[in-house]
Order: structure tokens, then sequence, then C-alpha cells
């Protein structure tokens, strides 16, 4: 996954190293017999309690997940949290889920704000501890139906705690793309309508959109989990992208650019997030809208998660509860453009209108969303041991893409 950039740089603190006290932890948590590409889920131990702050804090961030006023004076939570806690923050921002995972086994950072795609690999690399979430009060009161997912826990432990989510939307020019369409069919066995103007999102993950795709019009295929595919299911997926590939006018990442190539007109329709099409809306130079077609749709639920290393664990669980605390995760949530995953984040934010855009709470919309989750050898929906590992998406992405 690569988040982009949008309108901001990296947030960072100074640093201040500060001698630490210890944060007791308990006995193995964790360490059930699921095995991904990578074996079973490593033994490492869960935070019982709390200790002392140890006054700093090095974290692995999306761009504009830790906002200390660098960028825009009002848009600060990170100063208040260092006042509060005493825990000096640095962040390193990491624009792609790879080098957010290559970051983490460094063993140089407390925790990481993982999306689906990089979770598990972290959670069977070992490179991340159980989480403790009776030690984060604001988790209670998280959205239930971002809790004990695939993509942040296993066998029941969670392996971190939810922050924000999205649906991965079909975006179309409504002054091009007539009748307004409602299936994923526009970007795949009807994409020539518009060849050379398609957009899709550049990411191995890519793959499961196809996958969720086939799923419904190729039954025979026996998807029944859009990030659990066989070989005989990747390949179908696989084929399909090609197919695709010789509509797409570009590949996005970064969703700066994907905004530019709607307003240029060089993209018309294609996957996209709802910041982009708020921002289209606000520029006013192109006229767009949005849907989660009748197949449903992939999105991300990002996970702050807690290194097995961690050296200040403590200011960890402290950020962990202030970062889903309502008022900051209404600010983070409005700054990046997402849902939060904090429910009392809704009666915070600035806009009256802004969960209801981003269907914050609508239990009934997320259940249409497909998030990513790190594929495993070990079929992440228990359907088997015979699944392709994400190193195989990995490869087969270079291959559509040639």
């Amino acid at each position: 996954m690569n988040r982009g950039t949008k309108r901001f740089a990296r947030s960072a603190a100074a640093v201040a190293a500060v001698a630490a006290a210890v944060l007791v932890m308990a006995g193995c948590s964790g360490t059930g017999t699921s095995a991904g590409a990578t074996g079973s889920v490593p033994s490492i131990p869960m935070a019982k309690k709390l200790g002392a702050n140890e006054g700093q804090l090095n974290i692995i961030v999306w761009a504009g997940y830790a906002e200390d006023g660098t960028n825009d004076p009002k848009v600060d939570w990170v100063t208040p949290f260092q006042q509060n806690t005493g825990c000096q923050v640095n962040a390193k921002v990491a624009g792609t889920s790879d080098e957010m995972v290559q970051l983490m086994r460094t063993g140089d950072y407390d925790g990481v704000s993982a999306s689906g795609d990089a979770t598990l690999r972290l959670v069977y690399g070992g490179q991340v501890a159980p989480v403790n979430t009776k030690l984060v009060p604001n988790y209670a009161t998280v959205s239930s139906f971002l809790k004990d997912k695939a993509w942040n826990s296993v066998g029941g432990q969670m392996y971190g705690i939810p922050h924000g989510w999205g649906a991965n939307v079909l975006m179309y020019n409504t002054d091009v793309v007539k009748p307004a369409p409602d299936s994923w069919s526009a970007v795949f066995d009807d994409a020539a309508a518009h060849a050379g103007k398609v957009t899709a999102y550049d990411s191995p993950i890519y793959i499961a959109d196809a996958a969720l795709y086939l799923k419904a019009h190729d039954p025979s295929l026996g998807i029944k989990d859009p990030y659990s595919l066989t070989q005989k299911q990747l390949d179908a997926a696989v084929s399909l992208l090609k197919k695709q590939k010789a509509s797409i006018g570009e590949y996005w990442s970064d969703y700066t650019k994907a905004v530019q190539s709607f307003e240029s007109g060089s993209s018309v329709v294609g996957t996209s997030w709802q910041v982009i099409a708020n921002l289209l809306d606000s520029d006013k130079k192109v006229h767009v809208a949005t849907t989660v077609p009748k197949e449903g749709s992939t999105g991300w639920s990002d996970t702050w998660m807690i290194s097995s290393k961690a050296k200040h664990p403590n200011c960890m669980y402290q950020w962990m509860n202030w970062i889903t605390s309502p008022k900051v995760n209404a600010q983070v949530a409005e700054w990046f453009g997402e849902a939060p995953a904090q429910t009392k984040a809704c009666e915070e934010t600035t806009d009256p209108n802004f969960c209801t855009t981003y269907h914050a709470t609508d239990a009934a919309y997320a259940a249409q969303i497909h998030y990513w989750t790190t594929p495993q050898t070990k079929c992440v929906d228990g359907s088997g041991d015979n699944c392709t590992p994400y190193s195989e998406w990995v490869t087969k992405w270079q291959e559509i893409k040639g």
C-alpha cells in the first residue's frame, strides 16, 4: 500500500532521551497455530500493566497521522500529547506498507500505523506484540466492526488498536461516464468503453479488487474471500488485470496525482478514495461521483501496532490511547480524509456532516468492504492451507504491469 502524501509533509518532534521505566509483561499471547507464509505466530509476551512513561516515542506513520503544527499551526495533536505525557514524539513517515515492514524489522521503532496489507506480515514475522486492549481505555468505544478482524487479530487476540478506515470506491466523471455505473465492470469487462482513461490503484493488493469482481461474475472459480486465493483463483485475477491493462491510462498511488489526473481529463473512471472525490468537489474543476458497486469493494483499516522490541512501550500505549481519543481521532480523520475508528469522534468533528460523508458509524456500509488483509499460505478466511502468499502477489503484480 502507498498512501500518498496529500498536502502534508512529515511531522516530527525533537528528540529527548530520558531514563525509562519498565512495562510489566505477562505470559505469551497470540501463540496459536495459525501458519502463514512465514510459519506460526511467534510467542511474544503481552503487556500486563503500564509503568512510568519513558520520555520518548519513535513511531512509523502515514503522512498526516502525527501532525505537530509544522504544516499548519492549527493542526497539532502531537504537542498536547507530549505535554500531557512527557513522551517526545519522533515520527518517521513511510510511503508504502513495504517500507513500514522493513523499518519495523530494524527494531528501532516503538510502533507503526500499519495497513492491512502489512499487519499480518508484522505479526507472523514477530515484529509486533499482542496488544492488551484493557490498557487502552478508548478502545472500548472503537467501532465494533473494526475489532477482532482478520487483519488486526489472530485467534481472537488483538495485535493493535484500530485508527481509521475507508473504502476503495468507484469514482467517475459524471459528464463523461454515462449512465452512472453500479458495477466494477466499468473498469474490468467494460473498460474498453473508456480505453486509455481508466485508472487503477498501483499495488499488489489491487489483485484483490479483481478477485472480488470475479467472485460475483465467475462463480465457477469458487472465490469466497479476495485475500484467500488458490493458485487457480490468483491466475484468473491476474488474467483479468492483464486484460484491463490495455485500457489503463495510468496507475496511481499518490492520491494528489489521482486528483490531477481527473482534473486534466486523463482519467474518467477508476478505483479511488472518498478524499479524492472531496478534493475534486472542492476545486469544482470536474464533476465526479463515487459509489460502492453492487459487488462491494476493498478498503483499508489502519491499526496502531506496538513493536515486540519497543524501547518505549509505555509511551506507545499512551499514544495508542491518545490517538483514538474522541477529539484527536476526529482531528486526524478530518485532516487525512478517512472515517474515524472512534465512535465518539463524530461528536468532535468541525464539519457536522463529516461522519455521514465517510459513513463512520455505518455498520451496513462497512459490511460491504473487504478490508486489505495480507494474503498468507494458510488462507486468511480459514478455508485451508493452499492459498497464495503475498510474496507471490508481488511477483504477479510485476508481471501485470510489465
